[in-house]
């Protein structure tokens, strides 16, 4: 019988982790062979923002560019490793779950399927908007911010762009989720995210400064009002989980 998280001891911790994250790489890995297989088409999807944008060619194309021998084969990398990622998704959650579940009762081990759903369509929801809204935006802006010059744009600098800022606001996303475990632990309650939320307005324009690939003020608001109605979300989330609850800890 396994045993409770508090009664294990850090070195089984570490070997529960491990085998987690082995787990967690094992289906990424399934997923990412068959990714492989698509990867052209795949490619080609994920490349519309930027491609919608983009002078026509004299050939009548619009293509992106390269400057190494080995660099196709590197995006065709990251291309079917992103779609495993996204793919993988609720496998990884659920990985995620067994590890921390050893440290909840017996009631609240009951939360699996909900967890691994919410936490599945908040990640998918939020790279669907990074790759819906945000990503083109950001491509439109800097297109025309160029429109004088010749645009090359490399395969290996708009793939690394396209990882950051999926995934980047696919995490943000998760903000929810946290919030619904942070609020059955007790750690926060929805008073407590109400009396900081001008805080947190503020620091989600930072950060929204810090993860936008651009620096106008419209793209940067079109990021973090998504962000606010999370949060507010959150707060609503906070008052369902607790609904008694006049205070935490740290207030």
């Amino acid at each position: 019988m396994r045993k409770k998280a508090n009664e294990m001891s850090f070195f089984e911790h570490l070997g529960e982790l491990r085998k987690r994250i082995i787990y967690s790489f094992a289906f990424v890995l399934v997923f990412f062979i068959v990714s492989w297989r698509f990867v052209d088409k795949l490619y080609y999807w994920l490349s519309l923002p930027v491609l919608k944008y983009l002078p026509l060619l004299p050939t009548g194309e619009k293509k992106l560019a390269y400057t190494s021998l080995a660099e196709p084969f590197m995006m065709y990398i990251k291309v079917a490793f992103i779609f495993s990622l996204f793919a993988a998704s609720p496998f990884i959650f659920h990985q995620l779950w067994l590890f921390i579940s050893p440290a909840l009762f017996a009631k609240e081990k009951k939360w699996v399927l909900p967890f691994v759903i919410f936490t599945t369509f908040f990640f998918l929801l939020g790279g669907a908007f990074g790759y819906f809204v945000v990503f083109p935006l950001a491509c439109k802006f800097f297109l025309n911010i160029g429109k004088d010059f010749t645009a090359i744009i490399t395969i290996n600098e708009y793939f690394s762009l396209a990882f950051r800022v999926l995934f980047g606001i696919a995490a943000i996303f998760e903000l929810p989720v946290l919030v619904f475990l942070l609020a059955k632990l007790r750690i926060v309650s929805a008073r407590f995210l109400i009396r900081y939320f001008k805080y947190a307005v503020v620091a989600i324009f930072v950060l929204a400064a810090v993860i936008t690939p651009t620096p106008d003020m419209v793209t940067q608001t079109l990021f973090a009002v998504p962000m606010i109605l999370l949060y507010l979300l959150s707060i609503l989330i906070a008052r369902l989980v607790n609904p008694g609850d006049k205070k935490t800890a740290e207030e």
